[in-house]
């Protein structure tokens, strides 16, 4: 059950005085006001559905450039643990920093050398280089084969996963490409999802199949007489077939990639966990935490349904599998998608969901929800950045949203 809001002070926002005007406000306005945030906190409570009217802020927020003044503290900064302030400036607000001709954003990465991030635009099969500073942005590869997830490994040498060509690349520091993984037991991936690097070097990624659609990467094909996903007509030829579908019934996989013999291990399977997808480790590296993204579906261990995992790390293995979060606010289940972890442990997480309850849910290190992030629209995937990587990079379909907090991005991105 998510815990109460710890209410703030004032009981009603700067943003809905200034609606009503002062000169409007009367008592019955002040009490009106008091008895709404008394049933929200009642709803939280209960842990009851929540309407979105409910969870939005009122009137609606203005994002963008001709947005105006942002109020401190920011009411779609929503705490319900004090711990929560810890990590979070009370005179920061959230900010839409970038809104352009993307079509769904994913994978960023912080290049702490060139000082700016590195985003995938799944759809377009482009990577893109934000300016923070400049707040601009700029086409860094194109074509990239509907690259999804990237990290930066002990080198600083940038690593991708790779929907269309199912595979996993690193760039190397002279312009080449160098392939690290594109099959396993004979057949080709899925769709490499996400990476992360461990202190050794080694490679973890995901490889669930949600890169098998025609406009994220590799549309499947048709298997046992059955029609293609969506209905495609399939009369792509023998080399096209290889290269975008084909699909030879590669079951979902969480991969590990020795740094020295280029090994590749599957160390968790469909029956350990169901659609695996976001994943991040903590900053003592001995917890690596996997997001399971799959819609009501249960592996045959139990591993699956939205929840966040947690497994120990050891020897390029993971044990001793438990749920580390359910994702569940106002009596709804969100989707989780890109996690990551601060230097104290936290883990800020990528809500997809309804409108007013979407955005980034905050997890301490034993679990609790301690905290969210309220964005207009479902977030993708996290990243810290910046000079002192203690600014949150979110991404949002075609738009990042950033946050400086009082906390750090732990590690590599």
């Amino acid at each position: 059950m998510t815990p109460p809001p710890v209410p703030r002070k004032p009981g009603f926002s700067r943003r809905n005085l200034l609606a009503l005007g002062a000169s409007t406000l009367g008592a019955s306005t002040l009490g009106a006001a008091a008895l709404t945030r008394s049933a929200s906190a009642s709803a939280a409570e209960k842990n009851v559905a929540v309407s979105p009217p409910s969870v939005i802020t009122s009137p609606p927020r203005v994002w963008g450039p001709k947005a105006p003044v942002a109020f401190t503290p920011d009411p779609d900064i929503i705490f319900y643990d004090p711990s929560f302030g810890t990590v979070i400036l009370g005179n920061a607000p959230l900010v839409q920093a970038w809104q352009g001709r993307a079509l769904w954003l994913e994978g960023p990465a912080w290049s702490s050398e060139g000082r700016f991030l590195i985003v995938s635009d799944v759809m377009g099969s482009t990577q893109y280089r934000y300016l923070p500073e400049e707040r601009c942005m700029t086409v860094f590869r194109k074509e990239s084969y509907h690259s999804n997830g990237n990290t930066y490994d002990l080198e600083g040498r940038l690593l991708t996963c790779e929907h269309g060509l199912r595979r996993v690349i690193r760039w190397e520091h002279d312009g080449r490409c160098t392939v690290l993984a594109e099959s396993f037991g004979g057949k080709r991936l899925n769709s490499p999802n996400d990476i992360v690097v461990d202190p050794s070097g080694g490679i973890w990624f995901t490889d669930p199949p949600y890169g098998d659609r025609l406009w994220e990467g590799h549309p499947d094909a048709p298997l046992d007489g059955k029609k293609a996903k969506d209905n495609l007509t399939w009369n792509l030829d023998l080399e096209a077939t290889e290269q975008i579908g084909g699909r030879e019934g590669q079951d979902t996989h969480v991969f590990h990639l020795d740094p020295e013999t280029r090994k590749l291990t599957a160390v968790l399977s469909g029956k350990d966990i169901a659609g695996p997808n976001g994943l991040c480790f903590s900053p003592d590296r001995k917890t690596l935490y996997v997001v399971s993204s799959e819609k009501g579906a249960m592996a045959p261990d139990g591993g699956g349904y939205r929840n966040i995992y947690a497994f120990d790390v050891g020897n390029g293995a993971l044990r001793n599998r438990r749920v580390f979060a359910d994702m569940t606010l106002g009596g709804h289940k969100l989707m989780p998608d890109g996690i990551k972890a601060d230097v104290l442990g936290n883990l800020w997480v990528a809500a997809n969901g309804p409108l007013g309850l979407c955005g980034v849910f905050v997890y301490n290190p034993a679990g609790k929800m301690i905290g969210r992030l309220r964005l207009p629209r479902s977030v993708s995937n996290l990243a810290f950045g910046g000079t002192q990587r203690d600014r949150l990079f979110m991404c949002a379909e075609n738009t990042i949203f950033t946050l400086d907090v009082a906390t750090q991005g732990a590690g590599l991105a």
